[in-house]
Formats: structure tokens, sequence, C-alpha cells
């Protein structure tokens, strides 16, 4: 028994990594690049802009180019707006018995809220969210534990009492570096040389429904 859940956005609560990939693709093309398989791209869906271009264009933030190429990926992506993004398979479901057991949940993620809010408008999980901290919310982003202590301020529940799941690294350090339990949400955004046994997560799921399990239910 809990008395809140969060989540991480991308390849925990919402599938992002088509509309990533297709504005990876699309600036691929403008730079006279062939596009990539959507199998290699969706691994670093969950990495943020460093991750796409790192796996888009070989390139690190410490290379001069970095930057400009960054700008111009966000553009890109905000332009094409979010299309093909979805709730995964099952999430429905699991929100609704969430709200139905009287548990508040709420999102912590690193995308900026300028991509954040459109999103969760269009999902029309704005409304339903009891908290959402973007990346930038607060001074430091996963894997610091300050955004995830800002939602449990927000919601008012104790980081002790309630659980994080997100399908990254960060996502289970920043849980544990507040002493929250972690959940790693398995059918999100894990690449091929990732070591997920290594992540120490509290639990393992391969369908967001298979978190009633854990909180008892």
């Amino acid at each position: 028994m809990v008395d809140a859940v969060l989540f991480d956005l991308d390849g925990t609560l919402v599938d992002t990594a088509p509309d990533l990939a297709l504005a990876l693709n699309q600036q691929r093309q403008m730079h006279g690049l062939p596009e990539m398989p959507f199998e290699l791209i969706r691994p670093y869906a969950s990495h943020g802009s460093t991750g796409l271009l790192q796996v888009g264009f070989a390139i690190t933030p410490d290379h001069p180019a970095f930057e400009e190429l960054r700008r111009e990926y966000l553009q890109i992506f905000e332009d094409n707006g979010n299309p093909h993004s979805t709730l995964f398979e099952g999430m429905v479901e699991l929100l609704d018995e969430l709200e139905t057991r009287a548990i508040p949940w709420g999102i912590v993620t690193n995308k900026p809220a300028r991509f954040t809010d459109p999103l969760l408008e269009q999902l029309g999980l704005n409304y339903r969210a009891a908290s959402i901290i973007s990346g930038d919310s607060c001074t430091n982003t996963k894997p610091h534990p300050e955004p995830i202590l800002a939602a449990c301020r927000e919601m008012r529940v104790l980081p002790s009492t309630s659980v994080y799941i997100g399908d990254a690294e960060r996502d289970i350090a920043a849980a544990h570096a507040c002493g929250m339990p972690a959940i790693l949400a398995e059918y999100g955004y894990i690449g091929p040389h990732d070591q997920p046994q290594d992540w120490h997560a509290d639990a393992y799921i391969k369908f967001p429904t298979a978190l009633l399990d854990f909180l008892g239910y």
C-alpha cells in the first residue's frame, strides 16, 4: 500500500519514441544523411536530445556544433508536435485504477515544460496528474533527487511511502537518493547495451498494469 505513484514521462507513461525518431530523421535528411531505422533510435528516446543526437550524428555535448544541432532538433520536434505519441498499452487502465483507489499520481520528467505541457494537454492528463515536475521546474534534474522531492511536497506525501517508476538508470538513482522505492519499466526505452540488473530497482515490470501487483492490489 502506497500513498502516491510518480511516473517518468518518456518511455514510462507515454510512448513518445515515434515522434522523437521522426524529428531526428527529418534533421538527418536536412544534413544529407539517410533515414535511420526506428529500432536503432528507440533505445535513446529516454535520453533526451543529447542521447538522440549522439545516435543520430555521433556527436557529444563537447563538440563545437552540438548546441546548434540541439537547437535545430528541438525546433523540428516542437514544430511537429506529438501526432504519434500515445499512452503505453495498459496505462489507461492503470491510471483509472489508481484514481479508483484514491491513489494520487504525478509526473517527474527531465523534459522541459515547453514540451511536457502540450503533450499532457493533448493526452488529457494535465488535469488528472496531482503534480507535474518538468526538467526546468527545479534547479537540478534527475538523477538528482530534487525534482522527486518537489513532487512529494506538492502532493503532500512522503518519499518513503510513495513509489517512482521509470525506464532509465537515472530514474532509479533519483528515487533511491530520496529514500523512495523505484520500479523499472522494462517495456520502456532500454537499450541492448544497458545493464538494468545493475541499477538495483526494487521491482521490475514488463507492462504497466503489473504495477498493481507491486502495490498489493
